[in-house]
């Protein structure tokens, strides 16, 4: 990375467990025990907005987001999956890929929704669900390796 600014979280650190990286983006694993499988793409350099890159600039990240995604749901098999771009708090884009369960404690709620009263066997059932998840996030980051390889 150049221009790297000593105050910036996102230019000193990856920002999670460093997955796949070009020159341009890198892909990171969110240690989240209540979001298995958060993933975010997060582009290199300081650059705060979608329109502040060039379209093949933009197009990349968008491929590498959708490539996320689709390894995502091909491999962990998650309900649905919640993409955002947020960036208020550094100046580097970086998208969020978070797979939901319909059992995990905030769906459907957004993730960062107060967790919702749950019975014995709600929380039984995404223990089970979290276990089978969790098994797989290997494989999963496995497969995204290789699939963002070959972009």
């Amino acid at each position: 990375m150049t221009n790297i600014d000593r105050d910036c979280p996102l230019c000193t650190e990856d920002g999670g467990a460093l997955l796949w990286s070009n020159d341009d983006m890198r892909v990171v694993h969110v240690a989240d025990p209540q979001h298995p499988g958060y993933t975010r793409v997060i582009w290199n350099r300081h650059v705060a907005e979608m329109t502040q890159l060039p379209p093949a600039q933009r197009d990349a990240l968008m491929q590498a987001v959708w490539q996320v995604e689709q390894t995502l749901r091909d491999t962990l098999r998650p309900d649905k999956v919640n993409l955002a771009e947020f960036g208020n708090m550094v100046p580097h884009l970086h998208w969020h890929i978070i797979p939901r369960w319909s059992d995990d404690p905030r769906f459907p709620d957004a993730v960062w929704a107060p967790l919702a009263r749950r019975s014995a066997r709600q929380e039984a059932a995404w223990q089970t669900t979290l276990a089978r998840i969790e098994a797989r996030i290997p494989h999963y980051h496995e497969e995204l390796r290789a699939a963002l390889g070959e972009m």
